[in-house]
């Protein structure tokens, strides 16, 4: 049973109450029982569908903790074990048998006892799976993992010494908020030597996952990886011309206001040139802010308890169930998992959030940013029982995340009381981040395009090409106005920071799209906040059983990443931005 009360949690009725999902010689026997069933009729296809959804919640929801557990602790022995044991004996086991079960449920004959407007969109997605699973693959994605791991261990060992003290890269990033401009560069530096140390083993892991994803994609007779995930993430609605046309639209819309950006932010630095350690500090001199203390995790949560009151829609009473439980990892520390996620336990029904706090501005909007991925789980498992309709399209997903990041932000003085000024300067530089966001964005997936269309690249090829990007749509000087002559070497592996290369191979455009999304949302909430707020908790109790449209619809929003959408948000933007100035 799960190891959690929760009043939400699912009620067995198909597998018994002593189960251990990490034994497999407990699991496989209810997966045999269920591929043994006679599907014929209706009523039997129902109770199929409710049994086996029952099963891989409580099989999931134990991945998930392992996942947490390892995320938690890189450097744990039983974490580590737990781990591997789940990778390597568990997953690729049951991803065959789950292939099996799919199909024998779409080959029934009598899935019209599922309703369409419940089930739809996910028997259309099972059914592009079921024609992408090849068994040759599943050991594949096994080393996948077991590399993915590797690079977790070696980003999550890298300390910094830094006047005689240590930090995590985390706890290491207030330092470059700084107004001492030697003591950034040297921070900077600290890091930036560390992530070059292991380098060449981080290039390593790349070049492998590489072949391996390239191989999976032959496996299913796909021309490319690109191919491959565009059907593995059920892409129906969009295609890779429009994610290339995306990325020129940001090209023409948003590189030049970052470049006045940088342009401003030299000015008022006094400087003549802007380095990357003087990218993240007030151009004005002031210090860092500080929400909260460094170690303070309950001061963060606290504050983003109050920001929820204030905006309303029950979104405090959600936040208030969420925080009573035992389902907050915040704080960073040796050994932990860089970044910050929110995973769903499928069987009590609770969301997890995992973060690196520091006692940073940006800590509060990632856990905003989190806490809406949180909710939204929370309201789809909670109106449909069944947990395979409990997911959404990825690029719906962040649109709950980055939403709430722009509804709470106008409520983040609970965090500066007394200094109107602060409070601005928050909201300003949250706007000013997702100015510069989109071309980084577009950095990453251009980035991801061309390593899979060309596959047998070579390292120094690859770093060629990362160059060629920084160029296009930001970071060196000749470009937006970053220099970085005579740290050339950090910046050409300076993508080795973005997890998603190695965790989760071209996922990104999402957070572009979901973004346009999101900025639609706040000048809905601008206007209306108590509609805008019933539409977002609406759409996001929808789970997966609308299309991505219809979610964007259903939440007053266009699914549209033109020119004619991008170029009005980002002036509405940049106007707030300017009136916070």
């Amino acid at each position: 049973m799960p190891d959690t009360d929760s009043p939400y949690a699912l009620t067995r009725r198909f597998v018994p109450a002593d189960t251990d999902p990490t034994d497999w010689a407990q699991v496989r026997p209810l997966l045999d029982a269920l591929l043994a069933r006679e599907l014929d009729r209706g009523d039997a296809v129902v109770r199929y569908m409710d049994d086996w959804a029952e099963l891989m919640a409580v099989v999931w929801e134990r991945g998930t903790r392992v996942n947490i557990a390892k995320a938690a602790d890189a450097e744990s022995p039983k974490a580590d074990a737990a781990y591997t044991h789940w990778v390597k004996d568990i997953q690729p086991r049951l991803a065959p048998v789950d292939d099996q079960l799919r199909k024998k449920l779409l080959a029934s004959g009598y899935l019209d006892a599922l309703p369409s407007e419940r089930f739809g969109p996910l028997l259309r997605n099972w059914k592009a799976a079921a024609d992408l699973f090849r068994e040759a693959s599943v050991p594949l994605f096994t080393e996948l993992s077991t590399l993915a791991t590797d690079y977790d261990k070696l980003v999550g060992a890298i300390e910094v010494e830094l006047d005689g003290q240590r930090y995590t890269p985390p706890q290491l990033a207030r330092f470059y908020e700084s107004t001492d401009r030697s003591l950034r560069e040297r921070a900077w530096a600290g890091e930036a030597d560390q992530r070059l140390a292991v380098r060449g083993e981080i290039d390593a892991i790349f070049t492998r996952q590489v072949a391996l994803r390239q191989q999976v994609a032959a496996n299913a007779g796909k021309a490319d990886f690109l191919d491959w995930v565009w059907q593995d993430k059920y892409r129906f609605d969009y295609s890779r011309a429009d994610c290339a046309d995306f990325a020129e639209t940001i090209e023409r819309v948003c590189v030049p206001r970052v470049r006045a950006l940088n342009e401003q932010r030299c000015k008022d630095m006094g400087l003549d040139s802007l380095r990357p350690w003087d990218t993240m500090v007030d151009p004005r001199g002031r210090p860092g802010l500080e929400p909260f203390a460094s170690d303070d995790a309950q001061g963060l949560v606290d504050g983003c308890q109050s920001i929820f009151e204030r905006v309303g829609g029950g979104l405090a009473d959600d936040f208030a169930q969420m925080k009573m439980g035992r389902n907050l990892d915040l704080v960073s520390r040796r050994g932990k998992r860089a970044g910050g996620f929110q995973a769903s336990l499928r069987e009590v029904r609770e969301p997890f959030i995992f973060m690196n706090t520091a006692g940073r501005q940006a800590d509060v909007v990632v856990m905003l940013h989190e806490v809406g991925h949180a909710l939204h789980y929370m309201w789809n498992s909670r109106s449909d029982p069944c947990g395979f309709v409990h997911g959404a399209p990825i690029e719906f997903c962040e649109v709950a995340s980055m939403g709430l990041e722009l509804i709470g932000m106008p409520e983040v003085g609970v965090f500066y009381v007394g200094d109107e000024a602060a409070s601005r300067r928050a909201r300003r530089e949250h706007l000013e981040k997702i100015i510069r966001f989109f071309p980084w964005m577009a950095t990453v997936d251009r980035f991801q395009f061309w390593l899979y269309e060309n596959p047998d690249h070579t390292t120094e090829q690859r770093d060629a090409a990362w160059l060629q990007l920084m160029d296009r749509f930001g970071s060196r000087s000749g470009g937006v106005g970053v220099d970085w002559s005579g740290i050339e070497d950090q910046l050409a592996c300076y993508w080795h920071r973005q997890i998603h290369f190695f965790h989760h191979p071209l996922y990104y455009v999402e957070y572009g799209i979901a973004q346009l999304g999101a900025l639609q949302l706040w000048l809905n909430y601008r206007e209306d906040p108590k509609q805008a707020l019933a539409d977002y908790r609406h759409a996001l109790s929808l789970g997966n059983r609308r299309t991505l449209p219809e979610l964007f619809e259903a939440a007053g929003l266009k699914l549209d990443f033109s020119a004619s959408i991008l170029e009005p948000l980002i002036g509405a933007v940049e106007q707030e931005h300017t009136r916070l100035s």
